[in-house]
């Protein structure tokens, strides 16, 4: 689809050239016709690697043309309940690139300067593999993982992931949890250091096991099914936390007892704050994620179509997808 090139930057922004977009899981859903907060047609994107185009008035030197950034894909209003609290990433009025507005697979795209974040010594693909990286990252800032805890994820795709490495990252032992080898390779890849094929073993008995009866100190569900939105109330410690990440497809039936004998602290987790970004940012400027192994395929924008189909048939098979986008033809 062809749509008109932006018009240039206005006060406060800046036009950028995109020339790397990772595709998220909620862009398969949206593939498939299954997003409830997308409205058709939609342009998708917003894990973005780019470089700057032009600059309006207003913007500070800091950002000067032909800088490479990322961009943080959220609106706040900073009116609302969650922005007065200081926690803009689960503003009310909220819009996603790609989600409620379009998104960043498209030539060019103009954005507010306060949305960037320079990344000194990031690629381009590392720069679009910050953001989803961020929502894990902030998951284990929201279950106040510290080194003295023993922290379970389960679901290991590209988001699971994250919050494997985000644990990792603060010091505490991560136990992985998956139904595929593959991923959980990635997950010790990532920082975990045990992992749990769920299909192969009961994943209470083996908690059960490794936490000397205890369960562990921190549950995060990152997949999104009600059978393990309950598997992380029973089977996390006495005044333990729970962190949901997944949008579970059906309603969830619980035992709320455990709520009150164990004094859960159970909390969602949405997008990721600033403070999100510049973890990440940092943690790959280490060059220990396993970045080539995370990147199942790297595709051109004509592929990117025939590559969503491709992981809508299979998507145990894909972890991240990411679409060069190619300097427009003269």
């Amino acid at each position: 689809m062809d749509v008109a090139e932006p018009a240039a930057p206005g006060e406060g922004e800046v036009l950028l050239h995109v020339r790397q977009v990772g595709f998220c899981g909620s862009d398969l859903t949206t593939f498939r016709g299954l997003n409830p907060m997308v409205t058709y047609p939609r342009i998708p994107g917003h894990e973005i690697g780019a470089t700057i185009a032009s600059v309006g008035a207003g913007v500070p030197e800091v950002w000067r043309e032909g800088m490479d950034v990322l961009v943080s894909p959220y609106t706040s209003c900073g009116e609302c309940s969650a922005c007065r609290r200081g926690r803009v990433n689960t503003c009310r009025h909220n819009q996603t690139l790609g989600v409620q507005r379009d998104g960043a697979m498209t030539s060019y795209l103009r954005v507010r300067y306060g949305k960037l974040f320079a990344a000194p010594g990031l690629g381009l693909a590392e720069m679009a593999m910050v953001e989803p990286l961020t929502v894990g990252f902030h998951a284990a800032a929201r279950g106040k993982i510290c080194p003295v805890d023993t922290v379970v994820v389960i679901g290991c795709g590209a988001i699971g992931l994250g919050a494997v490495a985000g644990a990792a990252a603060r010091g505490a032992r991560v136990v992985a949890v998956d139904i595929d080898d593959d991923k959980l390779e990635l997950a010790r890849r990532c920082g975990a250091g045990e992992t749990i094929h769920s299909g192969e073993a009961s994943l209470d008995d083996r908690l059960r096991e490794l936490t000397g009866g205890e369960g562990p100190d921190v549950m995060i569900e990152a997949v999104g099914r009600p059978e393990t939105f309950r598997a992380c109330v029973e089977t996390v410690c006495f005044a333990g936390r729970v962190v949901y990440i997944g949008y579970a497809k059906a309603l969830v039936e619980y035992e709320t007892k455990y709520f009150v004998m164990k004094e859960l602290d159970i909390r969602g987790s949405r997008n990721a704050l600033p403070e999100d970004f510049r973890a990440v940012i940092e943690y790959l400027g280490r060059r220990t994620f396993p970045m080539q192994a995370v990147l199942t395929r790297e595709v051109s924008l004509d592929e990117a179509p025939a590559a969503l189909e491709a992981w809508s048939r299979d998507p145990s098979k894909i972890t991240k997808i990411q679409v060069r986008i190619e300097d427009p033809a003269p």
